[in-house]
């Protein structure tokens, strides 16, 4: 990743952080930069940002939130839509889908989806608009060790 791109990367995180951004503002700058795809990790506390080169880099997440145990699709979901209806930024994104169980997440800008997970190994997966498709499928982790 080349210093420019970094701190592309980096003042998008700051931007994000303090609530300066709107999602689509973000993603838009992520393409103009070149980044592939980008994974936050609440309990490391970072995003790391990957390059098709194979290069990544890592941004400490200031505060990261704290995730729920139970993992709930529906919730993540709701957060996924509030986002993108604009009525909540970044922070306040982040904050809920911990809250709902998600320990973070992986974004896949060229594949126009987003793969939450939690703690157990449960899967949501949304489909950003106009990109992807609009569905969304979840993938809960059942008690036997099977997934559904």
């Amino acid at each position: 990743m080349s210093r420019a791109i970094w701190d592309v990367v980096v003042d998008l995180t700051h931007a994000w952080d303090d609530e300066r951004l709107t999602s689509p503002q973000a993603a838009s700058i992520l393409v103009a930069a070149g980044v592939e795809r980008y994974h936050t990790d609440f309990a490391r506390g970072e995003r790391t940002f990957y390059m098709p080169d194979g290069t990544s880099e890592q941004v400490a997440m200031p505060s990261p939130p704290q995730t729920a145990q139970a993992f709930s699709a529906k919730d993540i979901q709701s957060a996924g839509r509030a986002i993108q209806r604009h009525e909540i930024r970044y922070r306040p994104f982040c904050v809920r889908v911990a809250e709902a169980g998600c320990a973070g997440f992986h974004v896949f800008i060229a594949g126009g989806r987003t793969i939450y997970y939690g703690r157990n190994g449960d899967q949501h997966v949304e489909y950003f608009p106009g990109l992807g498709g609009s569905s969304s499928t979840t993938t809960p982790r059942k008690r036997n060790g099977t997934h559904g």
